[in-house]
């Protein structure tokens, strides 16, 4: 059990805010940690790992990692961090990274072997591509088998299909190790395919924690569908006008009343959802 009770000013994306954060996490949860930006979440991760200070408890297990006399550095948490921008030390091999953190070859070999990249483990990071590199920053945060892995945002620069890749490969990771998992993330299908629990942060407090499907599905009373996107234009065609909206990946056109198109604005997050229709769905 992972129980947190912390708390630390901050200047967030709406000036000063304290962050305040309580929570019990069981052992071998994946934690998806959402929010806007500036609400608390990259702090947060570190503050679990020792990289800030702040007020309060941290305890996992019979350990205590934080309290009024204790601090512990983040070499003695037993923690796993894998960060954006991976982090690998450019003049060691894929190999060396990894045994930098553990000397244990039979270990690094398993991860090596389970993501893919045994053939790549003499190449230099600069010779890897953006998912390989993220590969090796998550095979090393496992070379100490952490009974914690954090993870910001650790796919955000990857193209969609190797996400979807590497997000089985954490999902392997995570069920093969044991580890509890606690990884910031701003997409709703990463969550909802990867974790047990979504907690969401607004101004450094939880406003939402549950089940993935009871936070992020969206749909009340009649409607079938309902999404979230931005308002990137709204043309005229002949006598009617058309929206132009960015939901995740997509775009989709939806079609306007004249009050609507008066009423909204270019760059406005809008809401999109149906209660007309009986969808289709099929292989692509």
């Amino acid at each position: 059990m992972l129980k947190i009770d912390i708390y630390k000013k901050l200047h967030g994306s709406n000036g000063q805010m304290n962050l305040d954060v309580d929570l019990e996490i069981k052992e071998g949860d994946f934690i998806a940690l959402s929010g806007l930006s500036g609400s608390g979440k990259t702090t947060l991760l570190r503050i679990l790992a020792g990289l800030e200070e702040a007020g309060g408890d941290i305890k996992i297990g019979n350990n205590t990692w934080q309290s009024e006399s204790i601090f512990l550095p983040p070499q003695k948490r037993e923690i796993g961090f894998v960060f954006q921008d991976y982090a690998l030390f450019p003049n060691m091999s894929v190999e060396e990274n990894l045994l930098y953190v553990n000397k244990d070859k039979k270990l690094a070999n398993e991860l090596l072997e389970m993501t893919e990249l045994s053939e790549l483990k003499k190449r230099l990071p600069s010779s890897l591509s953006g998912g390989q590199k993220q590969r090796v920053s998550l095979c090393r945060a496992m070379m100490n088998r952490p009974k914690l892995l954090l993870m910001d945002e650790p796919l955000s620069a990857l193209d969609p299909a190797m996400r979807n890749k590497l997000q089985g490969e954490i999902l392997n990771l995570h069920k093969k190790f044991n580890t509890t998992t606690i990884m910031v993330s701003h997409d709703p299908s990463e969550m909802y395919r990867l974790s047990n629990r979504v907690i969401v942060l607004n101004q450094g407090k939880v406003i939402n924690d549950g089940l993935a499907k009871d936070v992020l599905l969206k749909t009340s009373g009649s409607q079938k569908f309902s999404f979230e996107g931005e308002l990137l234009d709204i043309i005229k065609v002949d006598i009617i006008y058309v929206a132009i909206v960015a939901i995740g990946q997509q775009l989709v056109e939806v079609v306007l009343s004249d009050d609507e198109a008066k009423e909204l604005k270019k760059g406005e997050s809008v809401q999109v959802s149906t209660k007309a229709f009986a969808p289709l769905i099929k292989q692509i």
